[in-house]
């Protein structure tokens, strides 16, 4: 991983166009060729990104200003014009195992992978654990209407969770191969903020009654 601290202009040029004008920012470039704009704020949630595959262009104007241009597979362009580096470093990170989810969570996933009429009838799995470039969602599946459905699972539904299903959205639905995708929130409880932004961000939530699902007696499942 390349962590370069700099002074620059952003300029994201595709389906739609976004700029960031010049100030210091921390650009993530991963090995993976994933890069990312980052300001002192907003916690983990990056100001721009472009996700792999893509290509890294570097430029140096008569001026002497660099510019990286990172294109992507469908030709949208991330334009990163570097006026001065404070900081330039790359690191060797190795192999990550990835998040390992507790007991609950894991079975709870195979479970509603198992049973996705829990949801609606007509869905289809197209997979757990499905790969992005800032980490897989817990289940991809298709609606009954042909839609493209990301599913996050939690034991307990709070907000860090909501925030991570939206950033998993805003990703995807850059795909033109996957988009529309639209979110579900599963937890077994939801924290009444975290449904607030749920529902404020159009992301469904479901309680999930987890000795029902595992065929016990109890409540049913509740959509919400």
């Amino acid at each position: 991983m390349r962590l370069v601290i700099a002074t620059c202009q952003v300029d994201y040029v595709g389906r739609l166009s976004a700029h960031l004008p010049v100030a210091q920012r921390l650009i993530l470039i991963k090995s993976d060729g994933s890069v990312s704009i980052h300001a002192d704020d907003r916690a983990y949630k990056p100001l721009n990104w472009m996700s792999p595959p893509c290509t890294f262009n570097p430029t140096t104007s008569e001026e002497g200003i660099e510019t990286w241009t990172v294109t992507n597979k469908t030709g949208e362009r991330l334009i990163i014009s570097v006026h001065e580096i404070h900081h330039d470093s790359s690191h060797e990170l190795g192999f990550d195992p990835g998040l390992v989810k507790d007991g609950v969570e894991a079975h709870l996933q195979e479970l509603l992978a198992e049973h996705l009429e829990t949801f609606g009838d007509g869905w289809t799995l197209n997979r757990r654990e499905f790969p992005t470039a800032i980490g897989p969602v817990d289940i991809m599946c298709v609606d009954a209407n042909g839609q493209a459905v990301a599913i996050e699972i939690k034991r307990r539904g709070e907000i860090d969770g909501v925030e991570q299903l939206t950033r998993y959205l805003e990703l995807l639905n850059r795909d033109p191969l996957l988009r529309p995708v639209r979110g579900i929130f599963a937890a077994q409880e939801i924290k009444p903020q975290a449904r607030t932004l749920a529902e404020d961000r159009g992301i469904e939530c479901v309680v999930v009654n987890y000795d029902a699902l595992r065929g016990h007696q109890g409540d049913e499942l509740s959509l919400f």
